[in-house]
């Protein structure tokens, strides 16, 4: 697999992306009022000059196995659709590009493959990665692409993975689905379990005996009342500065670990939880921390939205990680 990797992808190739509708790129023509719909450049000339790319994975077969709500698939439509409405301000140094959506494969597993593909090849061309899911299933893809672009010591990657999330998607399933993919990362030895995060998450919410598996491999626990304690900001500064100075950062934000009062359209809602302003907090932390290399938004779901309460929210926060990008770029 990761001598496969090595081959160049051309991931402009029909047969691997589709381009994103046009009527998702909002432009108001006003040069006062720059739009981000007007500057984000989507023609293969400009990809090598681009910092900073978005990827949508437009499936919820994984949600589907798990028993949620399926309708995750439409969120990268409609996150794009937010997203480049909002404007230019304090982002104008992002050179940003949209790569499009993962053509989506007959099988869930075969889907993974090639968005693992996908996304190395990006993180190997030397951008920062932002994928829209999709189910939250795309993490172990998503991982596995920052682990093998990531450079090595001791015959281990120096990478960190960090799930925001309400829940700790560690299942024993023997099929997986949105719920196993960090069971996957660490049962497969993607990635040490010391150099995991599971981070904002709910006890009620997760399983005692995925919490023992947890703590049993050396996974760094941090549920949403310890954030609240010391407060958010406060807090993500402090694990952060448990992780490795020199490693390859990934974020993985659910959105489901937003109460669900501001982001009703997912596929677990949750009456409590993160508030808007907390994970746009986070967002905008992971994006001006110059290991984050990729950053995922899943669990989206349109189809149980209201007035796209929650796929602004994700475009908001995104707003927010490429804010932070802008600030450290300068």
């Amino acid at each position: 697999k990761s001598e496969r990797m090595r081959e160049y992808m051309n991931i402009f190739d029909p047969r691997v992306t589709t381009r994103p509708a046009a009527e998702l790129f909002y432009r108001r023509n006003d040069a006062n009022d720059v739009r981000l719909g007007e500057v984000v450049a989507v023609d293969e000339a400009a990809y090598a000059s681009a910092s900073v790319v978005i990827l949508g994975c437009p499936q919820d077969e994984g949600v589907r196995r798990n028993g949620g709500r399926i309708g995750a698939a439409k969120a990268p439509s409609e996150i794009r659709r937010w997203l480049y409405r909002l404007t230019v301000n304090r982002v104008q140094n992002v050179a940003l590009f949209d790569a499009g959506d993962v053509v989506i494969q007959p099988t869930l597993e075969e889907t993974h493959a090639l968005h693992t593909q996908i996304a190395h090849q990006i993180l190997q061309d030397g951008k920062r990665l932002i994928v829209l899911g999709g189910g939250n299933d795309i993490s172990y893809p998503d991982v596995s692409a920052l682990a093998l672009a990531a450079p090595r010591s001791a015959n281990r990657p120096r990478a960190v993975a960090i799930n925001v999330d309400a829940h700790f998607d560690l299942r024993a399933d023997a099929v997986r689905n949105s719920g196993t993919p960090y069971r996957q990362i660490l049962d497969e030895g993607i990635l040490p379990a010391g150099q995991f995060y599971e981070m904002g998450y709910q006890p009620f919410a997760n399983s005692p005996a995925y919490e023992k598996y947890a703590q049993d491999k050396g996974v760094n626990l941090h549920d949403v009342n310890e954030l609240r304690v010391r407060g958010v900001e406060t807090s993500t500064h402090h694990i952060l500065s448990g992780a490795s100075t020199d490693a390859w950062m990934f974020w993985g934000f659910d959105m489901d670990v937003v109460r669900s009062a501001d982001a009703p359209g997912v596929s677990a809602p949750n009456p409590t939880g993160l508030t808007s302003d907390e994970f746009c907090q986070i967002a905008a932390i992971a994006g001006a921390d110059k290991r984050t290399r990729l950053m995922e938004f899943s669990e989206c779901n349109p189809d149980y939205d209201s007035d796209g309460r929650t796929a602004r929210l994700a475009a908001i926060a995104i707003w927010y990680a490429l804010a932070g990008i802008a600030k450290t770029a300068r």
